[in-house]
């Protein structure tokens, strides 16, 4: 029977580590070190914020002044990214936000973080998908063969299918079911090129500057600053993925801190410069595409770097792509093995040791999202799943201060409670900011979740089937008194 005080529950986080540890023995091979993560989470961030949506934001919502909204994006997921970094270092299992807050605020709660990163990873990987099929297109425009509409976009645009959005995401979901390291070497490999088309991009535009086009600066004023920060924070959701994949670290407690702070560092500065460069290139009111670089360089008559940059874009966006359907995958596997999600989904590759059969679930529902969407309403839909998912991560920071003091934190947040304070605020104001149809989605979306959880998930969690120390005293107390003589 369902009762509240049962669905707000914790996990004691005792029973996370042990379970973190059970895997990293028997199934989840730990094989990452701080350079593997660090290189995952700017595979993760460095992508769709750069390649995709610092156009959209700038052409809908904040003009030039999306430098700013880099900016303001930029610190709100620094300070998010500080409580991911403590709780990580704490609680290195996987599952990220869903896991730091059913030890913290309870299952139901838990529940609704891990429901919403469902919905952040899957359409920030269709996001992604949409994205790199752009730039597949430009390149082939650029080469003098450009493919056909109606397999390059959206119904919404006109198109009829987006298939190299789809068949990239099934690319990618066969490497991450080959397994974490195969993954990581491509990742790694991919950076390096991503981050060398990105400098090429600054050098090259840089000179290709002009001041006319930054005026005027702000033209939607300082609503659509935030509006474009809300928008454009998707850009930054990769660090979580640094934290997802806890149990696959050969020294979480050391090596998470470095790889979430390192990445997300790498990626703002990178953010910033190319926001600036890009809508001092191109007039920000022609920069709606879903491939602005290589759109600002063709206007530019830069043929050749053109078509450079859309490889490395295509390189960037693939790793995005495996470090998202990764980080998804993870979080299925906490849920299941915490009951609240069928087995299946906790289901390891007997040889590759990888969640595969809920990374090729993952992979399908990409491939549909892509396949059919345009790229604003599937950023908008992440960034709200994410907003929110930190927001709560950023309260059990100062939740498991005041309950948890014993708790060892190799990393530390400083100044608790400010710091996550502020960044619990920051999250819930971004979300304000976003459109209201993305609210109904959000509603609707968490309304399901409701009904799989009170349907399935509270009647199968393995909460239900543990006896606690304080349950057991409860029940110790509920005894009748018995004196049995020749007993003490």
């Amino acid at each position: 029977m369902f009762s509240w005080k049962s669905a707000l529950r914790t996990k004691p986080i005792e029973l996370s580590m042990k379970e973190a540890e059970t895997s990293g023995k028997k199934n989840l091979a730990r094989t990452l070190g701080a350079l593997d993560l660090t290189a995952l989470g700017v595979g993760a961030i460095i992508g769709t914020g750069i390649f995709v949506l610092t156009g959209v934001a700038a052409a809908n919502f904040a003009g030039p002044a999306v430098i700013i909204s880099f900016i303001i994006s930029g610190l709100a997921a620094g300070l998010a990214a500080l409580c991911y970094a403590e709780l990580a270092s704490s609680v290195p299992a996987a599952g990220s936000a869903y896991t730091y807050t059913y030890s913290s605020l309870g299952e139901i709660i838990a529940w609704l973080v891990g429901w919403n990163l469902v919905l952040e990873y899957l359409v920030a990987a269709a996001a992604v998908a949409v994205g790199w099929s752009g730039y597949f297109s430009d390149m082939l425009k650029s080469v003098g063969t450009p493919a056909p509409a109606a397999l390059t976009l959206s119904p919404w645009e006109g198109g009829f299918i987006n298939l190299p959005a789809v068949l990239i995401t099934l690319l990618i979901t066969w490497i991450a079911i080959r397994g974490t390291r195969e993954s990581a070497k491509a990742t790694k490999f991919i950076v390096l090129i991503k981050l060398s088309v990105i400098l090429l991009f600054i050098a090259v535009g840089l000179f290709q500057v002009k001041s006319a086009n930054w005026v005027p600066f702000a033209p939607f004023g300082f609503t659509g600053i935030m509006a474009g920060a809300a928008i454009v924070f998707f850009a930054y959701i990769g660090f979580d993925a640094v934290a997802a994949a806890a149990e696959e670290v050969k020294d979480p407690k050391k090596d998470l801190p470095r790889g979430i702070i390192a990445s997300l560092s790498i990626s703002t500065v990178l953010y910033i410069l190319v926001a600036a460069i890009l809508t001092g290139m191109l007039k920000y009111t022609h920069l709606n595409t879903p491939s602005p670089i290589s759109s600002a360089l063709l206007a530019a008559g830069i043929r050749w770097a053109s078509a450079f940059i859309s490889v490395g874009a295509l390189a960037g966006l693939t790793s995005v792509l495996i470090a998202v359907i990764f980080a998804q995958s993870r979080v299925f596997f906490a849920m299941a093995r915490d009951g609240l999600l069928p087995p299946l989904f906790a289901a390891i590759h007997p040889k590759y040791k990888t969640p595969y059969v809920n990374t090729l679930m993952v992979g399908a529902a990409v491939c549909l999202i892509a396949a059919f969407f345009p790229v604003k309403i599937i950023a908008e839909m992440a960034n709200i799943g994410t907003l929110s998912a930190l927001a709560v991560v950023s309260l059990g920071v100062i939740i498991l201060r005041r309950t948890r003091p014993d708790l060892e934190r190799p990393f530390k947040v400083p100044f608790v409670p400010i710091l996550p304070g502020l960044a619990m605020i920051s999250c819930l104001y971004l979300m304000l900011n976003l459109p209201a149809a993305t609210w109904i989605r959000l509603i609707i979306w968490i309304t399901i979740g409701l009904a799989v959880y009170f349907f399935y998930g509270f009647n199968h969690s393995i909460m239900d089937k543990l006896v606690t120390p304080n349950a057991q005293m409860e029940k110790e107390k509920k005894k009748p008194f018995r004196f049995r003589l020749g007993k003490a």
